[in-house]
């Protein structure tokens, strides 16, 4: 075998290897135990007042409450979990400084009658109570939005966008849709956003303590593995490769105030539209591009996997609540 060709063969190891094994993992029960045994690193701060404080509350974060997980990062960024924070100290914080959230979502072609009306109603019980919020719902039938009752000071806003005919490149431009109208409506009315995919549902409190400059999330499958099984995008002709990083970060929640969304959108996007001049697509799609762009932006708050968990995993010790979570997936009616 000649050089080129062993040269090949090594890339699409390393390429393959990783995905070989997040396959594996998805459909053998016993290994997602074993997985959750593994134990994570822990922080090497003592208290809150030694974190890089996103806001003067954070400097009360217990991260010694929980022996259990990492509660903080290198970078010293909180890593937020259940029993490190009092929730009444963060509303207050918040309703104080006039904090208000817009929420992004996307329901295009049948996820709109599948999964958009549970989204929007467990959302009003549990996201961000007390805090003015605005939805903004993307879809290409505005027809068919559901009547949802909001509570006082929540309102929201429907864009008719176009359907793209595979849904990867939908799950992609949503960063160039994020970024427009962050530019020609959020950034005029929210201090914050949040940006969701729409097949999860809210079963408890997704609230203040969440809320940063950017914020980032834990992906539920990947927070007890060592990063060398990260499948980050491997590819280097991809703006996404990723030789190392810190975590593997879950592209159905991310967030921050709207400037810093607005840079993260614009990034991603750019780099999604040189891949494609490039004839090049990222593994995860616009999820690799945003651990990329977190890699090289550090986030200045992690969300723990609570705030996004998928109850195919299991029982895990260390989820001692869960606020947001995975819906049944049915891609193969629904990705048509």
């Amino acid at each position: 075998m000649g050089y080129v060709q062993k040269m090949r063969a090594v890339v699409k190891y390393v390429i393959v290897f990783p995905v070989t094994l997040v396959v594996f993992y998805f459909t053998s029960p016993s290994l997602k135990i074993l997985i959750g045994m593994l134990p994570m690193e822990k922080c090497n701060l003592q208290n809150g007042n030694l974190l890089n404080l996103d806001n003067i509350v954070d400097a009360r974060l217990k991260l010694m409450s929980r022996h259990d997980v990492l509660t903080c990062t290198t970078w010293k960024a909180p890593v937020i979990w259940e029993g490190m924070f009092d929730p009444d100290m963060y509303d207050q914080m918040h309703k104080q400084a006039g904090s208000s959230v817009a929420l992004t979502v996307f329901a295009v072609g049948r996820y709109l009658e599948a999964y958009l009306m549970t989204f929007l109603n467990s959302s009003e019980y549990h996201f961000m109570l007390g805090l003015p919020v605005t939805y903004y719902v993307f879809t290409d039938m505005p027809e068919k939005i559901p009547d949802i009752k909001l509570a006082p000071q929540r309102s929201l806003k429907v864009f008719k966008i176009k359907r793209h005919s595979r849904w990867q490149d939908i799950s992609m431009l949503r960063m160039k849709t994020i970024s427009d109208v962050i530019e020609s409506h959020i950034r005029h009315h929210c201090t914050h956003v949040f940006c969701f995919d729409v097949d999860q549902v809210f079963t408890g409190r997704f609230g203040t303590e969440a809320l940063g400059d950017t914020v980032a999330l834990l992906h539920a499958h990947f927070y007890h593995l060592p990063e060398r099984l990260f499948t980050y995008d491997r590819n280097p002709k991809s703006k996404a490769y990723m030789e190392t990083g810190d975590f593997y970060y879950h592209a159905a929640v991310f967030g921050g105030s709207w400037k810093s969304v607005k840079a993260l959108t614009d990034a991603c996007y750019q780099a999604i539209m040189e891949d494609k001049q490039n004839n090049v697509e990222a593994l995860w799609h616009d999820e690799s591009h945003l651990n990329k762009y977190l890699w090289l932006h550090k986030p200045s708050r992690v969300l723990s996997p609570e705030y996004c968990w998928d109850t195919s995993i299991g029982y895990r010790s260390d989820i001692r609540v869960t606020r947001l979570l995975w819906a049944p997936k049915h891609y193969d009616t629904l990705r048509i």
